[in-house]
């Protein structure tokens, strides 16, 4: 059969998009260097411990795992190996995350971080169209109904379907449990959504999923590959400020927009196979 007929068929199969799956830290707004890592360091001092991460070392925290108590749990194991022999340390680590979210609560509250350009104009373009949300993050419930309330003036539960946040699934971010939880409560096959994302470990979940997924890079994306990505952008944009195409299926126009996420899904087995989805 022609390459070109294969394609059309593979196209032609691909379910209409039904859900759009989002991440939250990095993706929804820029939450982690200026806000997650602010949380972290005014918690450490009000738990009198010296720690402190610097915006480089919180870059590499994140390439090492997902998710706060498993953060700070790492950090532990490699800084400060003498608190694994405390018999509370379980306890001790939910507090000072508890501590954190908190602090963090308040800084999004006091509207310390805006929404990524896009994300706004996107999700109310998606709720009015009659697309299905859901959320699938490591971050606490309470961190993401801030950030919703701070910048929607909206409870989270009346944007999103289903809101898969914490600690649902045992295995956190490059596993698949979170999107996997997701998609069972959604009762959808992973061809019928898109997610979008920002990091390789995000990335990695989604793909072991079979999600098609568009990758919006954040701070702390840094020079990931992003192979199979559908495509790989600057932000989501806005008409006056234009998103940047990186790498993947191509950007058609100056923002990303409901017409773009359907073109780039049903696109998917295609994009699925491409070979150099990735920041240059």
């Amino acid at each position: 059969m022609n390459p070109e007929n294969q394609q059309d068929i593979a196209a032609h199969d691909t379910p209409p998009l039904q859900a759009v799956i989002f991440d939250v830290d990095g993706t929804l707004a820029e939450t982690e260097l200026n806000g997650h890592r602010v949380a972290f360091n005014r918690a450490f001092e009000e738990f009198n411990i010296e720690w402190h991460w610097t915006p480089e070392l919180y870059g590499e925290l994140l390439k090492k795992t997902a998710g706060g108590k498993e953060r700070i749990r790492y950090y532990a194991e490699t800084h400060a190996p003498e608190l694994l022999g405390r018999i509370d340390l379980d306890t001790w680590v939910a507090r000072l995350h508890h501590l954190k979210s908190e602090i963090y609560s308040g800084l999004v509250l006091g509207g310390a971080i805006p929404l990524r350009p896009g994300v706004a104009r996107l999700i109310d373009e998606l709720r009015y169209s009659g697309i299905r949300l859901a959320i699938a993050t490591t971050t606490t419930p309470s961190s993401l109904q801030s950030l919703i309330m701070a910048n929607f003036n909206y409870d989270m539960m009346s944007l999103f379907e289903v809101i898969g946040a914490g600690d649902l699934v045992a295995n956190k971010k490059p596993a698949p449990d979170i999107y996997q939880w997701v998609l069972k409560q959604m009762k959808l096959p992973p061809e019928a959504c898109l997610v979008i994302e920002d990091s390789l470990l995000g990335f990695k979940a989604a793909k072991a999923t079979g999600l098609p997924t568009l990758i919006t890079v954040s701070t702390y994306a840094g020079n990931y590959v992003f192979d199979g990505a559908l495509s790989v952008v600057s932000d989501l944009g806005e008409p006056d400020a234009p998103a940047h195409h990186i790498a993947g299926l191509p950007l058609a126009g100056p923002c990303v927009d409901l017409a773009q996420l359907r073109a780039w899904h049903q696109q998917y087995p295609e994009a699925s196979q491409h070979k150099e989805a990735h920041l240059r």
